[in-house]
């Protein structure tokens, strides 16, 4: 078999060139990524880093968890360094190009990390296959063509830093015994610091590689067949309960196969079959099959228990997608290239039936999510930008004025960025919250009703808000709100958000509207 066999082509690739494809291969992605996924993108990275780095007056949005210390500062005080960095910049060598670089270098320093991720899963399956260089290969072209990667690495959420420190641990933990083992537990504590819940990794892993060895090879005996079966009745007959304060509920619950029904999709793509394979079978030779089955107990004890928490999200799993990946790939390698010493055909590719399918649905789902699924989200902070650049004698960048509104949203909280993308704090907007109120007033009212609504004050240039809106909005200023003076809304701005939403307020194209009085 091809696990037995040194090849030097096509599966052996110097570092430094890998390192250097990567790196680029990111860059270009995070260029061309230029849609919104989730708010936390934003909300629980960027804008406390902009606070972080340039004060409590820099017009950044704090959202509540900050306030009472529920997040851990590491994550964001990285970029808050990149933020400091690109105001030095922007004063002292590029003078005029502050605010692009304000804007740009943050997707830099996620794009970098990114790619390291992309670099140790490689890595870590050049440690784990030995021999099989084309197996470790192909987790790097796993890595690279995956939808998933190029859609949500480039973002600047906690996991995806998660991610890259967790399989940089990985790639450097002693697989054969506990030696050089103090800078993996460092990257390891990184990870667990910026997200507890990655503690599930590494609690397996510590366990079944640290321990005595008479120990661990009485856990790791059970056949992986017998291990599913167990993990689906704790699954779905709720036998094992967590005593964990789920407030996250708030942001919504999810059915307890989740992961496994849409999470574990969502991560793979074209790829779930063979990673579902991957996590049924054994390992063909079991003396090489200890970091294998290591890397999958890991997996499924990470899914089980965080499928006890209500709140769910795909990106709660990210970190195992490298593991994944390595798991999968003798698999994906063998079903889609011939054997290396086949009589006719050594290293060309089979099976183009359904290769050719597979990488056109990897193609299409990260193009349309990448470049134009909730695309208007993001370009009207643009458009805001540059309507403030123009109008205003002169944009400070350093000082917000709360006295004049720029333009108010009234869209769902949190549906576009905030400091991070309008940049000057001078350009002073007002949204909708929808904080979590633990007294016994109901949210929706929050929501619709907040204290500070931008429509009880001055009534600002530019309304931001879904095409929904409008008749309300023209009915208000006709009736309730003639008080303001607004003889006529005219939109000034438009832009479609994507082929479906998840919530019925977010519908239809995002519009700006410019107040006449």
């Amino acid at each position: 078999m091809a696990s037995s066999q040194k090849i030097s082509q096509p599966g052996a690739y110097k570092a430094k060139n890998v390192l250097g494809a990567l790196l680029l291969l990111r860059l270009v992605n995070s260029a061309l990524v230029q849609t919104f996924f989730q708010p936390d993108e934003y909300f629980q990275c960027l804008e406390p880093a902009w606070r972080a780095a340039f004060g409590e007056g820099s017009g950044a949005y704090i959202t509540w968890e900050w306030d009472h210390q529920l997040r851990s500062s590491l994550h964001p005080l990285l970029f808050a360094a990149v933020y400091k960095f690109a105001d030095l910049l922007g004063h002292y060598v590029v003078p005029g190009l502050r605010a692009t670089l304000l804007l740009v270098l943050p997707k830099v320093m996620q794009a970098v990390i990114a790619a390291l991720g992309d670099f140790y899963s490689w890595k870590l399956a050049q440690k784990l296959y030995k021999d099989d260089t084309i197996a470790s290969a192909t987790v790097l072209w796993m890595t690279a063509l995956n939808p998933w990667q190029f859609y949500v690495s480039v973002r600047t959420f906690s996991n995806s830093l998660e991610t890259t420190l967790t399989v940089a641990a990985l790639n450097g933990w002693p697989w054969e015994g506990a030696k050089r083992l103090r800078l993996s537990l460092i990257l390891a504590a990184t990870a667990v610091l910026l997200r507890p819940t990655n503690l599930l990794i590494w609690a397996p892993i510590c366990l079944l590689t640290l321990m005595p060895k008479s120990l661990s090879s009485t856990l790791l005996n059970p056949t992986l067949k017998e291990t599913v079966a167990f993990l689906t009745e704790i699954l779905y007959c709720g036998a094992l309960t967590l005593g964990i304060s789920d407030l996250a509920v708030f942001y919504g619950e999810n059915v307890g196969h989740y992961y496994l029904s849409q999470g574990l999709p969502l991560l793979c793509i074209s790829l779930l079959p063979f990673v579902l394979l991957s996590l049924w079978r054994s390992h063909p030779n079991p003396q090489a099959s200890k970091g294998f089955t290591v890397l999958k107990w890991a997996v499924y004890v990470t899914i089980t228990v965080l499928s006890q928490i209500a709140h769910k999200e795909a990106r709660f799993i990210y970190p195992l997608l490298p593991l994944l990946h390595v798991l999968s790939a003798r698999m994906v390698s063998q079903f889609f290239l011939y054997s290396p010493h086949h009589h006719a055909r050594p290293h060309q590719f089979r099976n183009k039936r359904y290769l050719i399918p597979g990488l056109l649905i990897n193609l299409i789902v990260a193009a349309y999510l990448g470049i134009a699924h909730q695309r208007a989200v993001i370009s009207v902070t643009a458009f805001l930008r540059d309507q403030y650049a123009v109008s205003a004698d002169r944009p400070t960048p350093d000082i917000a004025n709360s006295e004049a509104r720029f333009a108010v949203f009234l869209t769902p909280c949190h549906s576009t960025p905030w400091r991070s993308h309008l940049i000057y704090p001078g350009l002073s907007v007002r949204a909708l919250t929808c904080d979590p109120r633990f007294i016994p007033i109901p949210i929706l009212t929050r929501e619709r009703y907040p204290p500070s609504s931008g429509l009880r004050e001055r009534v600002p240039p530019y309304i931001v808000g879904f095409e929904g809106i409008e008749p309300v909005l023209v009915e208000y200023f006709d009736g309730p709100g003639s008080e303001h003076g607004i003889r006529s809304l005219k939109r000034v701005w438009e832009g479609w958000n994507g082929l479906f939403t998840d919530d019925w307020r977010r519908a239809g194209k995002l519009v700006v509207w410019e107040t006449e009085s």
